[in-house]
């Protein structure tokens, strides 16, 4: 198989090259390196080809699309790390992702992968857990707007997909949300702050897995990447405690949910085990001291939220 892997360098498309390569297909994969990391990506070879370019550069979409003719393009390239920076989520979420359907359908690329977030259902979502007939209210974050953009187009577009909308996708190689954040605090002895929300934490490993089964054919349209099963913030922090073998260490401050942070976010999943088949979730402890040691190795790369994190202290 030939895939084109966009965001080669952050930790889903990572994982994702990673596994098809060592299957023996061929991947190009392209990012900018707004956010991911070049450690990530694996060794340049016939079977592997790495672009630093922009997904939004159109001209160069249409090259590589057309030069590679990939049976299958998993998208893994989004822009989060600044809630208030429009210009670069709609540049990279909406018109890169826009370009990537377009050329897909034009150069009739035979799969596409998407991955939107589960903040399209918005941050009071109507049901819980959320079923995929819940309408789309992306308007509480210029990243959910400008990922269901993209995603609108895709399901536009006619062309076979599959779209996984994720619950929270976390170990080796996140560089983005509590766990970094906790890490890289908790290393330096600083205090670190938590609220009452729940969240249905993934292992990258297990999304990256089904990632390539959808490749090969497995399922078509939208499902839910998820576990089914919610906890608290503060469950994660304990348990970057325990892998990084903290004896002493600051009690987190108590804050209340933000403006636009969701008390819970849960997805059903009865769709993705339907045609998936039941999904074996790695434990959250095991996948978290897999990412701790990551870091110790690597270190964090920044505290990237795209929630505004008002009341909080972030330096």
């Amino acid at each position: 198989m030939k895939a084109f892997i966009t965001g080669g360098a952050g930790q889903v498309g990572s994982h994702v090259a990673e596994m098809m390569l060592e299957r023996g297909d061929t991947v190009v994969a392209i990012d900018n390196f707004a956010t991911g990391r070049p450690e990530h990506l694996p060794e340049e070879s016939d079977k592997f080809t790495f672009v630093n370019g922009d997904i939004a550069d159109k001209d160069l979409i249409n090259t590589l699309i057309g030069d590679l003719k990939p049976d299958v393009i998993v998208h893994t390239a989004a822009a989060y790390a600044d809630p208030d920076d429009w210009y670069t989520d709609t540049q990279t979420n909406t018109v890169g992702g826009a370009n990537l359907v377009k050329a897909a359908k034009e150069h009739e690329v035979g799969r596409f992968i998407y991955f939107q977030t589960a903040l399209c259902y918005g941050t009071d979502p109507q049901e819980s857990p959320i079923t995929l007939n819940h309408p789309k209210n992306p308007a509480n974050s210029s990243y959910a707007i400008s990922k269901t953009a993209a995603e609108d187009y895709l399901e536009y577009s006619g062309i076979n997909y599959v779209t996984f909308r994720l619950a929270n996708v976390i170990g080796p190689r996140n560089v983005a949300g509590p766990l970094p954040i906790f890490y890289g605090r908790l290393k330096d002895g600083k205090k670190c702050f938590v609220t009452p929300a729940r969240r249905d934490f993934v292992y990258v490993g297990d999304l990256a897995r089904n990632v390539v089964r959808a490749a090969d054919g497995v399922g078509s349209g939208a499902y839910h990447f998820s576990s089914g099963t919610d906890i608290p913030i503060i469950e994660l922090y304990d348990a970057v405690v325990e892998a990084m073998q903290l004896n002493e260490y600051p009690e987190p401050d108590q804050l209340p949910l933000g403006p636009d942070d969701a008390a819970s976010i849960l997805l059903d999943p009865s769709r993705t085990y339907a045609d998936f088949g039941e999904i074996e979730f790695t434990p959250l402890k095991e996948f978290v001291k897999k990412a701790v040691d990551y870091y110790r190795e690597h270190g964090t790369l920044g505290e990237y939220t795209h929630l505004k994190l008002e009341g909080a202290d972030k330096q």
